[in-house]
């Protein structure tokens, strides 16, 4: 079966609408090494309508203009395209196709063809939020970047239940930048104070 991952930048306040001006400082070799081995898990590329538009907008003069991203440009060209949109229109790239009816079932039907590698849903805060909340997310790779942004859109909204997750990497850039990958997990058992009062800190030397 394949694996859904969601791959975003995002700042320490949870932002997650990357602007130039707190995204751009802090990318660098690691950050690309880490965005070229999130997209090489996957052949197919989930993406809701605006982030969508926002690829299919750049991308493919990149690639034609044959400067030093033209490279990622062609990957991103070359990729099986699945866009989440109600509108009509050409979506005027190649290998871009739309959802036919409903996202959760869209994902599911993907994570069972045996012909995909691996999905890959880069931004797209829509779509992730309604994939956590169908627990159809198998991985979140979240470039941490050292800004509290105070502004935008935010990961996570308000709702319950919570969201459990275990931390299967991490790993620290020279930009400040942290890469963190998450995979769901169940929600740990309950603990009264009563059974962990003995690791609050005494305030002596250890």
């Amino acid at each position: 079966m394949a694996k859904i991952i969601s791959t975003m930048f995002i700042s320490l306040d949870g932002v997650v609408e990357p602007d130039e001006k707190w995204h751009f400082p802090y990318f660098d070799d690691a950050m690309s090494a880490a965005v070229s081995d999130d997209y090489g898990t996957a052949d197919t590329l989930l993406i809701g309508r605006v982030t969508y538009d926002s690829f299919a907008g750049a991308w493919p003069e990149r690639e034609s203009a044959g400067e030093e991203d033209a490279v990622f440009a062609k990957i991103l060209g070359d990729m099986r395209k699945v866009v989440a949109t109600r509108q009509q229109h050409d979506l005027g790239w190649r290998n871009v196709e739309r959802i036919d009816g409903d996202l959760v079932a869209a994902a599911r039907a993907l994570k069972a063809d045996p012909s995909v590698k691996g999905v890959i849903i880069a931004g797209s805060v829509s779509v992730v939020r309604q994939l956590l909340a169908a627990g159809l997310i198998d991985e979140l790779r979240l470039l941490v970047h050292p800004v509290a942004v105070r502004g935008g859109l935010r990961l996570f909204d308000d709702g319950e239940p919570s969201y459990h997750l275990r931390l299967v990497k991490s790993e620290a850039f020279p930009t400040g930048v942290v890469r963190l990958i998450y995979a769901p997990t169940e929600a740990p058992g309950a603990v009264p104070y009563e059974e962990m009062k003995d690791q609050v800190p005494t305030g002596e030397d250890s």
